[in-house]
């Protein structure tokens, strides 16, 4: 069941506007991690997706122990099961005929 399962989460990093550039650089070298917006005033967005949540408390936790890191909040985190199962099923029905009763 673990196997067929994602979770995707979402930080706000806040770190000191100076060091900016150096803690993105950091947070880079995370597996799994990637940077999808940040500000001049030090906070930076960042996604993670993994298969377990004890990944995502252990990167919190690293992240935020990082030098200049004033805080890191986890924002968002859901959990995807059967991706291929429910994914094909609900789009191939719904979508197609909305769009017919739409043009009758």
């Amino acid at each position: 069941m673990s196997l067929n399962e994602v979770h995707i989460s979402s930080l706000v990093v806040h770190c000191t506007p100076h060091h900016l550039d150096e803690v993105k650089t950091q947070i880079e070298q995370f597996d799994n991690a990637e940077i999808y917006g940040e500000s001049p005033e030090g906070k930076i967005v960042v996604v993670l997706e993994t298969e377990n949540q004890g990944f995502i408390t252990d990167t919190i936790e690293t992240i935020n122990n990082l030098p200049n890191v004033l805080s890191t909040a986890l924002v968002y985190h859901q959990i995807e099961t059967g991706l291929d199962e429910n994914d094909s099923k609900n789009n191939n029905t719904g979508t197609q005929y909305s769009q017919t009763e739409g043009e009758v």
